[in-house]
């Protein structure tokens, strides 16, 4: 019996499995998640956004950043007691295309963020903007 390939082979499949645990555990810790892509204006955008418990979660700020239009929430985090998932609502979106962005902060800096693109059309006395 070959102790030598059989201990490489072993060695390969502990480094793959550690490998795997390392960009498992690595994911972004926020995630937006919203119904529908295409809104008309004025719009009301709700999403929840899910975030990780962690002990360093100081603060969740969430941005609706548009071509006309720019607007943010911040809420504070319990760190790791705090829940999981968060609804937030931003209402009379103006027409044009919006990245909503969901960031988690520490005290000193952004620990994780998610981004998501909506498009919001214009009404009818709104013709020129929007899609």
């Amino acid at each position: 019996m070959h102790v030598a390939p059989f201990i490489r082979l072993t060695a390969l499949v502990a480094f793959t499995i550690a490998f795997v645990g390392i960009a498992t555990s690595a994911k972004d810790s926020v995630e937006i998640r919203i119904s529908g892509h295409y809104f008309s204006a004025p719009a009301t955008v709700q999403l929840v956004v899910a975030v990780e418990p962690d002990s360093k979660n100081r603060t969740l700020r969430v941005e609706a950043d548009g071509d006309n239009m720019y607007t943010s929430t911040e809420m504070q985090l319990a760190g790791d007691r705090e829940q999981r998932l968060h609804t937030i609502q931003f209402k009379d979106l103006s027409a044009g295309e919006y990245t909503l962005r969901a960031q988690v902060l520490s005290n000193t800096d952004v620990r994780s963020q998610d981004e998501a693109r909506i498009m919001v059309s214009g009404g009818p006395d709104d013709a020129n903007n929007g899609w």
